[in-house]
């Protein structure tokens, strides 16, 4: 019986035995010394928060950043990216693309995905765009055979060309970020939005970031790299008349590097010479000045100079 209910009845009938004339003194006395039984308080079970789900795409970027944090040089970190099974993309890829060029440079360029040419290949910028950049990288002294190193954002070819979704970029960042982390470069270049939005960490247009000093900083990093931001070389090719924003880019880049002091080569190419110029031992820098990349030469209805030297008008 509930304890609420059966005190009264108690008393109620103390009364009627005590009113019939029955002696209740000693029952009473009894009833009155009995401990009141204390209402039964509920005990609250604490309920666990339920453990988030581990997904898939979480598991494959811990195992990329385990893997890249255990390469201790790029080649290990080469290997490491060939074994990395956590990105879908490589299920439909030919070859991975990691990196062509000298792996000890001062320069590392940094592109977007592999296209067509890159995954048959195995090589990054190998295609038409990969032939402008090179075309624009010996206008001031670089070279992949020589003293830059070249690598992508994304190491296996989305099918069709398609932009790599965000689990596809997050599960090959730890790999980017740790080949910048070993070369330790003295300017870092990134090229088109895709690279540089995804490096830096950023949302704005590739437009506003190109043509100025950047910083790439993370915490692993001693200090601050030197990082530029420049348009893609397949973006050149669709918009030809963006070509003389890719000039300023390269004086920019030209200028950041003769006062970093890295030492650079004459890899000029004498079909890409404005006319007069046959004399490989002029320096790119007189080849890119302001007034001559923006002069036509003495032929009439000839390109300007950076027309020439990038390509097609």
């Amino acid at each position: 019986m509930d304890a609420d209910l059966a005190q009264p009845a108690a008393r109620a009938l103390l009364a009627f035995w005590r009113a019939a004339g029955v002696d209740m003194d000693e029952a009473e006395a009894v009833y009155a010394a009995a401990p009141v039984a204390a209402p039964a308080r509920e005990i609250s079970t604490p309920v666990a928060k339920p453990k988030p789900k581990v997904t898939a795409a979480d598991a494959s970027v811990e195992t990329a950043k385990a893997m890249a944090a255990a390469a201790k040089t790029i080649a290990e970190l080469r290997a490491a990216v060939e074994n990395f099974d956590g990105c879908a993309l490589k299920r439909t890829a030919r070859n991975t693309v990691f990196s062509d060029g000298v792996d000890d440079a001062q320069v590392l360029l940094i592109g977007e995905a592999p296209g067509k040419d890159e995954d048959e290949q195995g090589k990054p910028f190998v295609g038409r765009p990969g032939q402008l950049l090179d075309r624009m990288l010996a206008q001031i002294g670089l070279d992949r055979r020589s003293n830059i190193l070249i690598s992508n954002t994304i190491y296996w070819r989305p099918p069709g060309n398609r932009d790599p979704t965000q689990g596809e970029i997050v599960a090959c960042l730890p790999f980017v970020e740790r080949l910048i982390e070993l070369s330790r470069p003295k300017l870092l270049i990134l090229t088109g939005k895709a690279a540089a939005q995804t490096v830096l960490k950023r949302d704005d247009a590739v437009t506003r970031m190109r043509g100025r000093k950047l910083n790439y900083a993370r915490e692993s990093l001693k200090g601050p790299v030197n990082a530029l931001v420049m348009l893609h070389p397949a973006y050149l090719l669709r918009q030809p008349q963006q070509k003389r924003q890719a000039w300023v880019d390269l004086l920019l880049a030209e200028t950041w590097l003769d006062e970093l002091g890295v030492a650079r080569g004459l890899a000029l190419d004498r079909s890409i010479l404005p006319e007069g110029h046959d004399d490989v031992s002029h320096r790119p820098r007189r080849l890119l000045g302001r007034r001559s990349h923006c002069r036509p030469s003495g032929r009439p209805g000839s390109p300007p100079a950076h027309h020439r030297a990038l390509g097609t008008r």
